[in-house]
This record gives C-alpha cells, structure tokens and sequence, in this order.
C-alpha cells in the first residue's frame, strides 16, 4: 500500500537531517596537537585517535635532544596548534620559549613534568615513569573531552585501553624487580634511571651520569671508579644512551665491551614505528638478557 505524502515527506526530511549531521561530523577538523616529543605525540594518538593530529618535533632518535634548536618551522606549528604537550624539567626549555609570549587563551598545554611533580633539576627523562604516562593519558582524556564533548566517550575507551596496556607492563617490570633488585649496573647518563628505579637495580656512578649529561667532564676519581667498575666487572651491565655524542661515553661504551660487560641501549627518543608499550617492552628485553634472564 502507497503511504500518503503527508507522511513520507516528514520520513525524508528525518534522513536528510541524519545525513546532514552525519556530514558535519565526517567533516569536522581534528584536534590539532604538537608534541615536544615524539613520545608523548604517540601516547596523545593512543587517546585521541583519528579526532585529533599529531605533529611531534623530536622525532628521530639519531637526534641529541639536547643539542636541538627551534627553527621557525617549529615556532609557526606550536603558534597554530589548539593543543601543546612538551616535557619541562628544563629538558625542552626552546617550548617554554616559544609558549611564552602571547599564549593564546584558548590553546590547551600539558607540561608533563608538573603533572609527575617534577621541578627544573629533577631527572627529566620522564617516559621511563609508567606513572607519569598514565597520568598523562590520565589527563590527556579529560582535557581532550573538555574541547570535544562528542567524543568523550571515544576518549575514555581509548584512555582505558591504554591504562589496560600499561598494566601489562607493570606486571612485566614487577616480576623484572622480583628476580634482579639488587643487582649492580652503571650507566652512561641517567636517562633510564626512573625504569632502574622501579626495578629495584643499584646503580652506580650516579655523578658521571650527572656530568655526561651536562656536557661536563667528570673529574678524575669519578672517572677511574666508572673504569674500575667495568674492568673488574663489579657491574652486570652498562646501560648506554645511544642518542649521546660525548666522547667520555664512548670510552665507557667501548672499555664495557672489551670487559666482557654486557651494554644495554637506551634511548631517549621513542624509535619510529614502535609505540611507547613496545619501545618499553623492547629495552626491558635487552636489560633482562644482559642480566642473564631469558
């Protein structure tokens, strides 16, 4: 039976508006994110998924992030980014810079140190603290929701996902700490020392760690225990940052493998195509076969 016309017309004008509506979502403008670091652009892709886009700046672990400068490519993507995530704890003090000026009040930043509790002095190595990630994800929901309350919902599954996947490797560093605290290592800077810490390790030569990492030059008692540590093995692995260009870590590096002490490399930039799960997940293989796991 044909329908009358009073009734159809309605019936088409419900689904023009669906469309309508459907359309504009399709066609809304992601959230426009730049990250410091290409860690925590990762992690804000894991919350955010296709609701927003994510630039990150340092990107290459063949990069010292230390030696980085902002050129004005960088000033003009963090002028035109809705959303900014940079480290702090001096450790990108070019973002605090570029941020300064005539920040605009609707931009949305996260410095991921405050939110750890971390000042300018601390360790600012801080994707080796799972909590200070999940209190970025944490964060990083409710403040994504707050400018996009359509997807709130997409935020908190994501966020939840996350944290679901953080455990897993809570549980992996647990059993780490269970079978090795205690067990002695050194390290070139302390870039790995928060995931060290959390494993219960004892690590030694903490002011060569401090020097290297400061572009200072150790003094000599310093240097010699490093040497005697590796020489006479007192250590069961040496745990090398690989984005380093300092000569004196390049000489522990290559006495450490003369010695027959296993080296564990380490980054501070997240490698491409890893998440931070995996990347984590990766280096805690290689620290587990240097000391003697499976």
């Amino acid at each position: 039976m044909r329908l009358p016309r009073r009734i159809r017309i309605p019936a088409a004008i419900g689904v023009l508006a669906w469309i309508a509506v459907a359309t504009v979502r399709a066609s809304a403008e992601p959230i426009r994110i730049v990250a410091a670091e290409s860690v925590y652009g990762d992690i804000a892709r894991q919350i955010g998924g296709e609701r927003v886009s994510v630039e990150s700046i340092l990107a290459s672990p063949q990069q010292d992030p230390h030696a980085f400068e902002a050129a004005v490519a960088t000033a003009r993507a963090v002028a035109d980014a809705r959303f900014i995530i940079y480290n702090g704890a001096g450790y990108d003090p070019w973002m605090a810079r570029l941020l300064s000026p005539e920040r605009s009040p609707s931009r949305v930043v996260i410095e991921v140190a405050s939110l750890a509790g971390k000042p300018a002095g601390d360790n600012p190595h801080l994707w080796y603290d799972v909590d200070a990630m999940s209190a970025l994800a944490s964060s990083l929901e409710a403040k994504l929701g707050d400018i996009d309350a359509g997807g709130a919902s997409v935020y908190r599954q994501r966020a939840a996902a996350f944290e679901a996947s953080m455990q897993s490797l809570r549980s992996r560093i647990a059993a780490m700490r269970a079978r090795y605290a205690g067990r002695k290592v050194t390290a070139t800077e302390p870039v790995f020392r928060y995931m060290a810490d959390a494993l219960g390790l004892a690590v030694r030569n903490p002011r060569f760690q401090l020097a290297v990492m400061n572009g200072t030059e150790p003094g000599p008692r310093t240097i010699a225990a490093f040497e005697d540590d590796l020489r006479n093995r007192v250590v069961a692995a040496l745990i090398y940052n690989t984005q380093t260009g300092e000569a004196m870590a390049e000489r522990m590096r290559a006495l450490a493998e003369r010695a027959g002490v296993p080296v564990v490399r380490v980054s501070e930039t997240e490698p491409g195509g890893m998440s931070y799960q995996q990347w984590m997940a990766a280096q805690l293989d290689a620290l587990e076969r240097a000391l003697g796991g499976p």
